[in-house]
């Protein structure tokens, strides 16, 4: 990436199921992203466990000697439902507790093949990047074209204006490892000028009062 700017990533969150999917294609990229981290010397924080691609891509990221955090809701524990975590793990009470802790904790995201909970996180982080509650990069690994319907999907959101074309930036795509962490490192944050206006505190999820109309 010779005269770009490059973002320092030591701490990549990733979303995926836990479950494996029907294509071994999913497995395969989930071992391939957890070893493209640990051979560019950056941690994991993930969900925790060791079910389904969550298992994989800690896995194979605690093989290559990077650190691996799980984030885990406590109810998760209970009779050992999720598997052992593969490093260290946080629990915390609820899931709210836990994606703000991934937030704070990551300097990017990545989402791979999952379901609902993948989807919702995704989606989290990308509404949260919007309201300018952090400018981290987000990006999905579409694997043999995984995401290929939730990015049209998007792009149709942007025609009919319920997304800016700005905003459509945050959410960033790639069909291999190297090429989405390039990526992610090369991104520049694009904050709407009037949600840039939005002043957050630790404290207060309230938003200050403008006088226009956003598109959220």
């Amino acid at each position: 990436m010779e005269g770009v700017l490059v973002r320092k990533i030591k701490k990549i969150c990733v979303f995926c199921g836990a479950n494996s999917g029907k294509d071994v294609a999913f497995v395969n990229a989930a071992f391939h992203l957890g070893k493209v981290l640990g051979k560019r010397k950056i941690d994991l924080v993930y969900g925790g466990g060791k079910l389904g691609l969550m298992g994989c891509v800690s896995t194979a990221v605690a093989q290559h000697e990077r650190q691996v955090l799980g984030i885990i809701p406590s109810a998760f524990t209970i009779n050992n439902l999720v598997g052992e975590t593969c490093g260290k793990e946080i629990k915390v009470a609820t899931m709210q507790e836990r994606l703000v802790m991934m937030m704070e904790l990551s300097d990017a995201f990545i989402a791979l093949p999952g379901g609902f909970g993948t989807l919702e996180e995704l989606f989290q982080m990308i509404s949260w990047a919007q309201l300018n509650i952090h400018n981290k990069p987000i990006g999905v690994l579409n694997i043999n074209g995984f995401f290929n319907g939730l990015l049209s999907f998007v792009d149709h959101a942007v025609k009919q204006e319920f997304i800016t074309p700005r905003a459509r930036k945050i959410l960033i795509s790639a069909t291999t490892a190297d090429e989405l962490v390039d990526k992610l490192q090369a991104f520049r944050f694009e904050s709407d000028p009037a949600l840039s206006k939005l002043k957050w505190s630790p404290s207060s999820s309230q938003k200050e009062k403008l006088d226009l109309t956003l598109r959220l």
